[in-house]
This record gives structure tokens, C-alpha cells and sequence, in this order.
């Protein structure tokens, strides 16, 4: 899926804000409490990289969870972290970068559990230009949609493979990515998904040549993360924890069964491609959960989001050392221990 998420200028105050330092907690849903409703504004139009979440909705996993959850879509991608900020939605989906650019800007925001836990962003190309791997990119036109820091990605990974920046042209097309990868306009594009876009050109029979970013020298990142305000963690994390859990078993029915998320999902957005979708979907579903079982649905890790956000400071895209209180795992299924009197909820002295 091609993102457009482009930060405008935004101002809040920050709290100082740590890491989680998380205990285990005995989750127990088995008596339904209270209905609160919870607005999730999604950081796109509905798609395969949604299903745990309409199917947590389709089996009552959210009621269950005492929510009443509305699911929003965003007239413009540029808005999700600024509608959540503004308390217009409880939780929004968003990227990591893009967090880490907001709390830069000081909008008091931070992320509360991974949706995609693996950079999906990828640089795709077809066997016509012969690249099959980043030394390869050496005399080719890059298409790229002109967001910083994936055109900071193509530098990272041609300094990797010991290319020249001169040698490689990268070339603006917009969003324009796909078309102008098959028009032959440029050889690759960087910003498309491999778990979407790849496939999609994949059932086309375009046979596409996929480099992922974590694979190519950019430090691994999560896509996809749930956000709250630094207010919602303080006063309404039970809120939050109650999501996460249901949302876990939303995602363990579509590990077992893809067409639990596929189907709600074409039923909401009836133009969507029930066959592209369920491609997507199996492609994705290793990366809808954490990378070691011991770790709780959900869980983004400190010492990845630490290098990521060092990374985007040495490349410029940052202005100040980033924040570590961009995330918490306080409220992810079986954790949370009790915060000391002198933190926020998720607080730790991890620097």
C-alpha cells in the first residue's frame, strides 16, 4: 500500500514520557465490562493491513472487550495523528517515522502497540531491469514519492552497497509508483509494499523483484503502530489495554483462518478486490505478530525504535535526539506493572 503520510507543522506541549518497563498481568476478559465507546481513526482507506481489526470487530471481540468501537477513515492520510491529538479520534494508526517526526514537532502523542511489525515499505522492480539486489540499483532510475526519509532509506542502502549517489537517479513521481514502474519511466520505485503492492503485481504475472528495507541496511522499524495521547495513556490505559487484547484475538482468528478479517473487510469497503486482499493478507500474517513468542501480542521493541530514531537523527530528518517516550508496551496483553509515583503510566529511566 502506497502511504502519503506528510507531517504539516503541529505544537503541543510534551511531557517527559520513558519506556516501558513491563510486569506481567493477568488478563481476564471473561466478564464483560462496561460498554465505553472507542473511536480508531485508520491510517488509510480499509485494506488487508486491517484485517485483525474487522475481525475483532465481525466477532464480537470488541463487545466482549466492553467497546464499542467506530472504525473512521481518514479524508486525507496526513490527518490520523493530528485527529488523535486533537481528541477527535481515542487511537490512530499510524507510522513509525511519522511518530517519531511528530513528537519531534512536540505533538504529545505516543505509540501503544504495533499492528505490522516489519517495514513493509520496500524498493520493487521487474525482471526487465535486472536488479537483484541493492548493488544492482548502480545506473538505474529510482522512482520515489518524495518523502524524506524514504529518499533517506535509497541513500542508506547506496551507501550499503558502496554506490555512489551519483550513480543512481532518483526521480520523483509522486504517487505514481506502479504506473510509472510499468510505463518503464524508472527502473524501481521505493515507497511501494511488498505485502500490496508486490502482490499485486505478483497476481498480474509482472513477476516483481522485491528488496525490503530491513534486508537492504535500513534499520528495522515497525509499519504500523497504534497511537494515543499522552492524556489517553494517563487516564484511559485500561481503555487501551482492553483494545489490544481483543485486537489479539482478532488476529489469532485470521492466523487461523485469513477469511475471518477478509470478509468483514470486503463487506465494509465493497470495492476492494476479495482475491488481492487475501493474497495480501497470508503475506502478512507473519508480521501481524511479534518476532519471539516470549514477547506480547503487539509489542514494539525499545532498543529497534532507540536505533530507528538515532538514524533518523544522523539523516537529518530530526531536529533534537529522539524522544524515549515514543512508545509504551505497557497495555499489551498480559502486561503492566504498577508506574512509581514520580512517572506516566509506561515510564522507565531507559535513556
Amino acid at each position: 500500500m502506497i502511504r502519503r503520510p506528510l507531517l504539516a507543522v503541529m505544537a503541543c506541549a510534551v511531557l517527559p514520557l520513558g519506556l516501558a518497563a513491563c510486569g506481567k498481568k493477568q488478563d481476564n476478559l471473561s466478564a464483560t465490562p462496561p460498554m465505553q465507546k472507542l473511536t480508531l481513526m485508520l491510517d488509510y482507506f480499509p485494506n488487508a493491513d486491517h484485517a485483525p481489526i474487522y475481525a475483532a470487530l465481525a466477532r464480537g471481540d470488541f463487545r466482549r472487550a466492553g467497546l464499542d468501537v467506530t472504525i473512521r477513515t481518514p479524508s486525507d492520510p496526513a490527518l490520523p495523528l493530528k485527529l488523535v491529538a486533537a481528541g477527535k479520534a481515542d487511537l490512530a494508526i499510524s507510522y513509525e517515522p511519522e511518530l517519531f517526526l511528530a513528537r519531534d514537532k512536540n505533538l504529545p502523542v505516543m505509540g501503544v502497540g504495533a499492528l505490522v511489525d516489519k517495514p513493509l515499505t520496500s524498493i520493487i522492480s521487474l525482471p526487465s531491469a535486472k536488479i537483484a539486489g541493492p548493488a544492482d540499483l548502480k545506473g538505474k532510475k529510482v522512482g520515489t514519492a518524495g518523502i524524506p526519509y524514504q529518499s533517506a532509506y535509497l541513500q542508506t542502502i547506496l551507501d550499503r552497497a558502496a554506490i555512489p549517489p551519483a550513480d543512481v537517479k532518483e526521480v520523483g513521481v509522486g504517487f505514481n509508483l506502479v504506473p510509472s514502474l510499468l510505463s518503464k519511466k524508472v527502473d524501481a520505485v521505493l515507497g511501494g509494499f511488498w505485502n500490496y503492492e508486490g502482490i499485486q503485481l505478483a497476481r498480474a504475472k509482472k513477476h516483481p523483484r522485491i528488496i525490503r528495507m530491513e534486508n537492504a541496511g535500513v534499520p528495522t522499524y515497525d509499519e504500523l503502530v497504534f497511537v494515543a495521547t499522552e492524556q489517553t495513556v494517563r487516564k484511559r490505559g485500561e481503555l487501551i489495554r482492553r483494545f489490544m487484547q481483543a485486537l489479539q484475538a482478532g488476529a489469532r482468528a485470521v492466523r487461523a483462518d485469513p477469511a475471518a478479517g477478509v470478509d468483514p473487510l470486503v463487506a465494509a469497503s465493497k470495492d476492494l478486490d476479495r482475491g488481492l486482499q487475501l493474497a495480501a493478507v497470508k503475506a502478512t500474517l507473519p508480521v501481524f505478530f511479534p518476532a519471539k513468542p516470549s514477547q506480547p501480542y503487539g509489542y514494539m521493541d525499545p532498543e529497534e525504535w532507540k536505533a530507528y530514531g538515532t538514524w533518523m537523527q544522523q539523516n537529518k530528518l530530526l531536529k533534537h535526539p529522539p524522544l524515549s517516550s515514543t512508545l509504551t508496551n505497557e497495555f499489551l496483553p498480559g502486561e503492566g506493572g504498577q508506574p512509581s509515583e514520580d512517572s506516566t503510566p509506561g515510564a522507565s529511566s531507559t535513556p
